[in-house]
């Protein structure tokens, strides 16, 4: 059974993320984590630099013995749904412009939807906010100066037919 701690906003399959205040929220890294905090961190702060559709990077710090904790600024979801159609017809060109730069200057999230044995909504890692669609959770994306021309094309490939069935989701709704 996975541990409970308190103020748990979510949980997925390595982490969970707590609420710190009204504006953090705090992802837990374990010692026996597979993720990698100091790598997530740089991939965060790497599209921060970009543009905003990535959830902001505040810092790093110790949560408790054995346990760090990536520190970002908290979203609140809404419901889509609660938008008119043409008002989410402009939320997607934002979203999709975002993640073209973001792609461009060599960066790809590469999660925008779930593997179908992972548990969670399809495009639990997508959330509509008061500012604009937003992504969460960068552990498996990539920058190209890491893995290369090759592999980052066919990311960022797979990632556009990903984008092409959430835009589906999110105006069929």
């Amino acid at each position: 059974m996975k541990k409970r701690y308190p103020r748990t906003l979510s949980s997925g399959a390595n982490n969970t993320v707590i609420a710190i205040s009204e504006t953090e929220a705090g992802k837990l890294f374990r010692e026996d984590t597979r993720s990698d905090i100091g790598s997530e961190a740089d991939k965060m702060k790497f599209a921060n630099r970009i543009n905003d559709l990535v959830v902001k990077f505040i810092r790093l710090e110790e949560f408790a013995e054995n346990s760090e904790m990536l520190v970002m600024e908290r979203l609140y979801p809404f419901d889509f749904r609660a938008f008119e159609y043409e008002r989410r017809e402009l939320f997607l060109d934002v979203f999709e412009d975002e993640l073209h730069q973001l792609h461009r200057e060599g960066f790809v999230h590469r999660d925008l939807r779930r593997p179908s044995d992972m548990p969670g909504l399809t495009f639990d890692n997508i959330f509509l906010t008061q500012t604009g669609i937003r992504l969460i959770d960068v552990g498996i994306s990539a920058l190209q100066q890491q893995v290369g021309q090759k592999l980052f094309t066919r990311f960022v490939e797979q990632e556009l037919l990903e984008l092409e069935a959430f835009k589906a989701f999110f105006l069929s709704r």
